[in-house]
């Protein structure tokens, strides 16, 4: 079906547009695309063949206990002896495992697929789940019965596993169902849907691409590349593995007879030069009389915000990049801009594949940031807990974009951190800060984001699983002062592994940087040496019931084309552009904000006259600190500085009678503590500690 079909063979039109090149490799392609297959072996990226008997035994381990599950919940409710003998469940892979595409120690996604009188909220989460608690192999058993996709995790001798369930109508299932048949859909829920489509959309992945083997180097590549870069992670807003699988197999099919190193280099091309919202789709979407809702911007007001659709090929056809937001769609714009650069000089045989796969130097990226601390009471809390705080945390990127009206931009970090030096359990997070670049703004124009956060604190409140010792502490901290315990060797001035406006990567990029550049970059940084920073700010998680607790929507912020430099592709780009957006509806887009976004009260937006410039009011209960620290003035592409405008990040600490933190976990965090933090017109960071009980005037000047 695929890996067979030699290069040249693919005569027939792949995907909703024609082929941009059918143009096969030459001798040079050939060889790189060795190259390339020898460094991702090189780099660990293939299991050996005993972990890959491993992952069958477990499969076949875990299909014995669900078979046995559901033949014991058939007797106990009183079917035929036949019946129970013929009663059968199914367990089936999907993700990157079912694609061919999964490395050591990856995550085994599973589907358990049921019949109909086996239930997903009492038969999955609790018999199932009470049945696997007693398997020795078992451990780390989590359920999430509240996700968008409800799932079982845990690990099976040492393998992660995410377990979805499904029940079909049927009573008995034949051991070769086939799950791409639409009946199978017939008579159940949208969580159901959900569950079976990600074995459904990896199957028709795999049917709509040109050359599967070509598809697998290629998405095994870019997978590799994403998490090298820090944008692989679906649940912070970066690209996922499906998403990623689907921006692939659009290439592949914009290139049928291309090899591996072709693909890549074709990849960051093509989406470079991507006009988002655009969608990428790899064939038409289909409606179905079963009535189950498919994205569609022109029916459904909600599919017009988002940023960066990539839609799955199988009915119903959904938005699988939903959680994309302006400030991570700019993120992965700049590392795509990377991408094509590094490609452009591999292609000239001035860099090798090492240097496409340049770690991302995150904490020399920015001079702000919010690290985001969670704590529990033991390590079966804190998986949990950390599992719910940074599913919210794209939550908190959209908040800040929404009240700030897309000013402040946010770069979540999708990897954790642990500081094992605490008595408690514990992990944190980190978001990037910087202001939008090019942004013009009125002399004394600032945006207060107090009730941003205060507003992001109530929906972790929301947590249907709280339990005392699970806290959330959020603070500002600057380049200088990131733990060591994230960073071991401590702060760096040296600025490594930037996109490519701003550093290059091999050696030979250096010698292009001129004389004149090198003498504005001093003086940018020169400016910036007098800085007034005191402290950092923080947030301690307060007490509430999750009915008091409640997240207003989003409105979403439009995205308009990114122009590029122009390549050989573009006219053909264009055309599929135009195709795209006749085929979906796009043409009737007013970018207006959805109708059901709710107004938000924490927004606070005041220009008044000079005397009032800045002015903020706080109030709360933290330790003094001090310590100087020096502004962040860059971003990714060019070095810029803060422009007439100021964003106040500003936290309150509430004293609650029935508080769960020791006094010795409060002094871990509370050091680190203050309650202001200003990036004001004169370019300076401003932050100020409050003493208890005192409610203080912050008064920024406007003047240099």
């Amino acid at each position: 079906m695929g890996g067979s079909e030699g290069v040249g063979a693919s005569s027939k039109q792949f995907g909703v547009t024609k082929p941009i090149s059918m143009a096969g490799p030459s001798a040079t392609d050939l060889q790189r695309t060795r190259e390339l297959e020898k460094f991702l072996a090189v780099s660990g990226l293939y299991e050996s063949k005993d972990e890959a008997a491993k992952r069958e035994e477990v499969l076949h381990r875990l299909g014995e206990i669900v078979k046995s599950w559901v033949k014991q919940l058939t007797r106990l409710r009183g079917y035929t002896g036949q019946m129970v003998e013929d009663a059968n469940a199914i367990i089936l892979t999907f993700g990157s495992y079912r694609l061919g595409v999964h490395g050591p120690g990856a995550d085994l996604d599973t589907l358990c697929i049921g019949p109909s009188y086996v239930t997903r909220e009492e038969d999955f989460f609790y018999t199932l789940h009470d049945i696997l608690a007693n398997v020795e192999e078992v451990t780390e058993l989590q359920p999430i019965p509240d996700a968008h996709v409800p799932v079982m995790k845990f690990k099976f001798d040492g393998i992660s596993i995410d377990l979805l369930y499904a029940s079909i109508s049927r009573l008995v299932l034949p051991e070769d169902l086939d799950i791409s048949d639409v009946s199978v859909l017939h008579n159940v829920d949208e969580p159901t849907v959900r569950s079976l489509n990600g074995c459904r959309v990896a199957d028709q992945i795999l049917k709509l691409v040109p050359n599967i083997e070509h598809f697998r180097t290629t998405l095994r590549c870019l997978k590799f590349w994403a998490k090298r870069r820090g944008i692989y992670s679906n649940v912070t807003g970066f690209l996922g593995g499906v998403n990623l699988a689907l921006l692939v197999a659009r290439v592949c099919q914009f290139y049928p007879n291309a090899v591996p190193s072709m693909l890549v280099s074709r990849f960051f091309r093509v989406y470079t030069q991507w006009r988002w919202p655009t969608p990428v789709m790899l064939c038409p979407i289909e409606e179905n009389e079963l009535g189950f809702p498919v994205w569609h911007p022109g029916k459904n007001p909600r599919d017009r915000s988002h940023h960066m659709p990539i839609i799955t090929p199988a009915y119903p056809c959904m938005n699988s990049s939903y959680n994309v937001s302006t400030s991570t769609l700019r993120v992965m714009m700049d590392q795509f801009q990377y991408g094509n650069k590094i490609c452009g000089e591999i292609e000239l045989s001035r860099a090798c594949w090492k240097a496409l796969f340049e770690q991302y130097s995150f904490f020399e990226s920015y001079k702000n940031y919010l690290q985001v601390d969670v704590v529990a009471a033991d390590a079966d809390d804190l998986r949990s807990w950390k599992g719910w705080v940074e599913s919210r945390l794209r939550q908190l990127t959209l908040m800040i974009e929404r009240d700030t009206f897309g000013k402040l931009q946010c770069h979540p970090y999708h990897h954790e951190f642990v500081d094992t030096s605490r008595q408690c359990a514990h992990c944190a997070f980190f978001m990037g800060l910087q202001r939008k670049q090019g942004e013009v703004v009125q002399e004394g124009q600032q945006f207060d984001i107090r009730g941003t956060v205060e507003e992001f604190r109530h929906s972790v409140n929301m947590y249907m699983f709280w339990k005392p010792g699970m806290e959330i502490y959020v603070s500002h901290v600057r380049r200088r002062q990131i733990p060591f315990y994230v960073v071991p060797d401590g702060y760096k001035r040296s600025r490594l592994s930037r996109p490519t406006s701003q550093v290059e990567n091999c050696k030979s990029f250096h010698n292009e940087v001129s004389g004149t550049e090198h003498v504005e970059r001093i003086r940018k940084r020169k400016n910036n040496d007098g800085v007034d920073v005191r402290g950092d700010a923080i947030v301690k998680r307060q007490s509430a019931s999750p009915s008091e607790d409640r997240l207003a929507r989003h409105s979403s912020l439009g995205t308009g084309g990114l122009s590029v430099e122009a390549v050989s592709d573009r006219q053909e780009l264009r055309n599929v552009e135009c195709n795209h957006l006749s085929n979906s509806g796009q043409d009737e887009l007013d970018r207006t904000e959805s109708p059901e976004a709710a107004s938000n009260s924490s927004v606070i937006t005041s220009v008044g006259s000079s005397e009032d410039t800045g002015s903020v009011t706080v109030a709360g209960c933290v330790e003094e600190s001090t310590g100087g620290v020096e502004m962040m003035n860059n971003g990714w592409f060019e070095d810029s500085t803060y422009g007439n405008d100021s964003v106040t990040l500003v936290k309150n600490i509430v004293a609650s009678g029935n508080e769960v933190f020791q006094h010795e976990l409060q002094e871990q965090f509370q050091p680190n503590a203050t309650l202001g933090m200003v990036l004001d017109s004169a370019e300076k960071v401003i932050s100020e500690v409050v003493q208890e009980p005192v409610i203080r005037r912050l008064r920024l000047s406007s003047t240099v």
